[in-house]
């Protein structure tokens, strides 16, 4: 095949348009690459080809969104790369209301006037976390750098070097402490870190005390570092302002975590209580909700932080705020089980056991279809994932298939993500819904008819 006898492009997005669905302009790009394509091959002296098929395969994927929903079966609860925690269906129905219309979201309904998008959550975050006021932002790096440029930009920040993390992205605390103009002050070793440290490096500079939960790591061995309340308490009898970074921002108390088998981790009310000026955390992470930063304090650290310059840049949209809302509705009513993430972590590993064996019984059963090698199950750990209890061994059940499936199944209609190891593609059943199974066992099916 020669240069001259190749079609046109209009010529052969016509002859690949009806075989399709996508749209005109895909069909169109798909014509040009696969054309574009044949003239390599032809100049390498190969035969170049511009099947009408191959044109509309290439149309149909190049119109398909970027962004698209996954199946999450690596048993990470908080995938960052997944986006973190599925929404609640109440979250989900309030974000759709607020995005088919228009919204009061900085109107006010009883006065007929100019309202705040921050009034809207004020209510039930003080009544959750106990605090005086609180505000949102669009996630947690956003509320330490709203809460370090209010309370102590161009003056010294004082923190523990165990306490000096880096986050998802290679985004470390030095930097947003950089960002907030603040300057950082660095207390005790990494292992160990005592009151007498912040209290000797308190001097005229000085304008904040901050305390950052590690919760994306831990520290274990020849241990010490200065509590919240220690914290606190050194500000109070110097006069200078405290703040306590949370990361993940888990609301369900001590109690109830240790009832499904938890790690502790400090709930915000309990550190509300610690008397923190200002207490930053996510609402992606262990809250459940949509991405967004919360910070809660006291009214005077608050206010502060709301009339900030940086607020403007920072603040949630409408979308976000319907979302939290909803979620933070199910904590207050009693309904946390309601919530995704919460649900997945909890779930038992009997419970994810049965689920395994009944994925692989409708994929093997049928003896008649010589498949009964095929998929196995196999105990396995969860994680918590999104930089959240570190040291939490959640006991799970997978279902193990040949590791070549991987990249077909990451090609399904619906993409399903597992992990590969020891030669096999594991999904782990902990981060899959009970509504996901039917789509997971599907796509399975279909690897294992490719194969035949």
């Amino acid at each position: 095949m020669d240069f001259a006898k190749l079609p046109s492009v209009h010529a052969l997005a016509d002859a690949a348009e009806p075989l399709g669905s996508a749209p005109r302009w895909a069909v169109i790009e798909a014509a040009r690459r696969t054309i574009a394509s044949a003239r390599t091959e032809i100049a390498a002296g190969r035969d170049g080809h511009t099947a009408a098929e191959q044109v509309a395969e290439l149309a149909a994927e190049l119109a398909r969104p970027k962004l698209r929903r996954v199946i999450n079966a690596t048993g990470v609860v908080l995938h960052t790369n997944l986006g973190r925690a599925p929404l609640a269906a109440d979250a989900r129905a309030a974000i759709d209301a607020a995005a088919a219309g228009y919204s009061n979201v900085e109107y006010d309904l009883a006065s007929g006037e100019r309202g705040s998008r921050h009034d809207h959550l004020r209510g039930i975050l003080r009544e959750l976390t106990g605090a005086e006021d609180a505000i949102v932002v669009n996630n947690n790096a956003a509320a330490t750098v709203l809460g370090l440029a209010a309370l102590a930009q161009d003056r010294e920040i004082i923190v523990s070097r165990g306490e000096l993390i880096e986050i998802g992205g290679s985004f470390r605390l030095p930097e947003i402490l950089a960002l907030s103009r603040g300057v950082l002050v660095e207390v005790g070793t990494t292992n160990k870190t005592h009151p007498r440290d912040y209290e000797g490096a308190i001097g005229p500079a000085t304008g904040l005390l901050l305390k950052v939960h590690r919760s994306n790591f831990a520290i274990v061995g020849f241990t010490a570092e200065v509590t919240p309340e220690q914290v606190v308490a050194i500000g109070r009898a110097r006069g200078i302002a405290t703040m306590i970074d949370l990361g993940s921002g888990m609301l369900i108390e001590r109690a109830q975590q240790r009832a499904w088998g938890l790690p502790d981790e400090p709930s915000v009310k309990e550190t509300v209580a610690s008397g923190a000026d200002l207490v930053t955390f996510s609402g992606d992470k262990l809250l459940g909700g949509p991405q967004a930063g919360i910070v809660v304090g006291t009214k005077a650290a608050v206010e502060r932080a709301r009339k900030h310059p940086l607020m403007r840049a920072l603040r949630p949209d409408k979308l976000t705020l319907a979302g939290l809302e909803a979620t933070l509705a199910l904590y207050r009513d009693g309904r946390v089980e309601e919530v995704p993430s919460l649900r997945m972590i909890a779930r038992t590993q009997d419970d994810l056991r049965r689920a395994a064996e009944a994925v692989v019984a409708s994929l093997c059963g049928d003896p008649n279809h010589g498949h009964a090698s095929y998929a196995d199950t196999a105990p396995c750990m969860s994680t918590v994932g999104g930089g959240a209890m570190p040291t939490a061994e959640l006991p799970s059940y997978a279902v193990r298939l040949p590791a070549s499936d991987e990249p077909r199944l990451r090609a399904a209609a619906t993409p399903i993500i597992g992990r590969v190891a020891d030669g096999k593609l594991w999904l782990d059943l902990r981060t899959v819904s009970d509504e996901e199974l039917f789509e997971l066992i599907a796509a399975v099916q279909s690897c294992v008819m490719s194969r035949a």
